[in-house]
Order: structure tokens, then sequence, then C-alpha cells
């Protein structure tokens, strides 16, 4: 459940109110309620108790994702971006797509969620849609940040952003660090050129647990979704074959789920508690007194009445 500003509600509403895919988070029923111009809005979405990737990518996360796992998410990603750009009647711009915003459901599948900002691509015969610059920073595309202008490509650079997050375990904009190693594109550079060296930006926490072959496709994979040039970056639709190429390919292991202890037992135990008082109490919820009607659970977009 999440409350936001009024605008960005609306575009969430809108949005995955005319959606449905396996990669997309689901909305289950929404509420906007005027206290006097207060305006209490809400949203309920499908339950996703194994949290988003950022959280696994975290080094307060007891275990890390498996490397099979990773390429999965990559997967998923791609997949849920692909139906926005190209399999819509409409063509739809995340525009902030980044590891925080792809959330685990309860078979470890990845979704994108959180569409807010998400904006309707250019018009026929238009090449972009002329916006103010709003995202994260580490994420968004060099063209956009410079010139307002959107485009189905400035996704894919920010799924580049992701995938060498999940090569490499790091956040695309980290202080913490040392000056030379803040931001992540800078830092691998010296590192991706040179099949010696690769391995040294893999994300130690996997402790060798992963095909130098596989990895090293995969950066090969965001580099071309970080291409400067923006037409020169492939389709989500091309991308989702590359990784799904890689995937079929890998020497070793397969894409299965983290067993359930794996963020720790009494964490997911509580955390998938949570999930079910949750999920039983959502049928008859009530807000100041006034009954929300929700339709059970369907990915169907469900007006409510407060």
């Amino acid at each position: 459940m999440l409350a936001q500003g009024h605008k960005e509600w609306l575009t969430e509403v809108h949005v995955l109110g005319v959606v449905e895919h396996p990669n997309l988070v689901k909305l289950i029923g929404y509420c906007a309620e005027d206290e006097e111009r207060g305006m209490q809005r809400l949203l309920v979405y499908e339950f996703m108790p194994n949290r988003s990737v950022e959280n696994h990518l975290s080094a307060r996360c007891a275990k890390p994702l498996p490397w099979a796992m990773r390429l999965r998410i990559a997967l998923d990603a791609a997949r849920g971006l692909t139906y926005l750009h190209e399999e819509t009647d409409f063509q739809i711009i995340f525009r902030d797509m980044k590891t925080s915003n792809i959330l685990l459901d309860e078979h470890w599948n990845a979704k994108l969620s959180d569409f807010g900002l998400a904006r309707q691509g250019p018009a026929e015969g238009q090449s972009h849609v002329s916006t103010a610059v709003m995202g994260t920073i580490g994420y968004a595309a060099p063209e956009y940040m410079q010139t307002g202008r959107l485009t189905a490509k400035s996704d894919i650079w920010s799924y580049g952003v992701v995938l060498y997050e999940l090569i490499t375990g790091r956040r695309p904009m980290d202080r913490n660090r040392p000056k030379a190693e803040q931001k992540l594109l800078n830092w691998i550079k010296p590192y991706i050129s040179d099949i010696r060296k690769f391995h040294m930006i893999v994300d130690p926490r996997l402790e060798g647990n992963y095909t130098l072959k596989s990895a090293t496709k995969l950066a090969a994979v965001a580099n071309k979704c970080l291409i400067r040039h923006p037409k020169s970056r492939p389709r989500m639709s091309e991308v989702v074959e590359m990784v799904q190429s890689i995937i079929e390919n890998m020497e070793t292991g397969s894409p299965n789920p983290p067993p359930r202890s794996y963020l720790g037992e009494t964490t997911c135990e509580e955390s998938t508690k949570r999930g079910l008082d949750f999920k039983r109490g959502i049928r008859d919820l009530k807000v100041e007194g006034r009954r929300l009607v929700w339709q059970g659970w369907t990915p169907k977009l469900v007006r409510t009445h407060c």
C-alpha cells in the first residue's frame, strides 16, 4: 500500500489500469478521498514478499543473490520493458528503471513497479517527448539529463546500468566509497575491456559462483544499452533475445530460486506472515469508517469507493 503525490498517483492508476503482464506488478485497487483538499490517496498492489532487487544486492542482506537468479531477474525486467515499449496499444516509457523498482514475488519472479513517472511515448511522426528531467541520479540517460528529450532508449540506458548492478553488486552512485569508485560506470571502464581483469568487478559476495563467460556476455549486453548515441542502442525485444541466449548457453547452473531461508529464517517467516495477514484482510478494508470494495486478488484494475 502506498501514498504518494497526486500527479504520480494518477499516472500509476492510468498506466497499471490498462496494462497487464507477468513482469509488471499488479494494481489491485485504489482509493482517493478529499478530506477538505487533504487528498488521502492509496494504491494497493499484489503482495511481493521477497522485496526489491536493491534489497538483495545490499551488503546488509545476509546472503547474495545467486548468479543464475541475477540472470533471471535481468530477463524478467527486459520482458517487462519490452511489453511497455513494443507490445501495448501505445508506447509507455517507464522513466524510473532501477533496482529498487524491480520487486520479487513469492516465486522470485521479477516485476517492474512504481509507474508514477511513466510517460506515453512520442506521437506518430515525433522522435521524442519533451519533459522535465526526473528520475534517479546514476540511472538517467545522458541525453535526457542534458536536453529533457525522453524516448524509450532512455529506459534502455537505465536497464544497462541495472545490468552492471547485477554484475558488480554496487550502486550506480555510492558516495561512501573512495572517490575513484563512487560512480559505477566510471569505475568499471578499466576492467571491462580486459578479460584478465574482468573478474575484479564481479560481485565478490558471489565467491566465484558464476561463469565468467556468462558474466562477460551480460556485460556486453549492458555495453550495447549504454552506447552514448541513443539510436544505436538495441530495442528491448533484442535485449530479451540476447539475455535469453546467455541463460540458455550458460555452462553450469540454472536460475532456480533461493531457499525459503534465503533472508534469514526469522526475517523470512515474519515477512511471509505479515504478507498473508495483509492478503487475508485486503478484501474487507475500511478507511475513516468508509468501506473500500476490493474484488478479490485479480490482475484487473478495480475502482474502489471511499
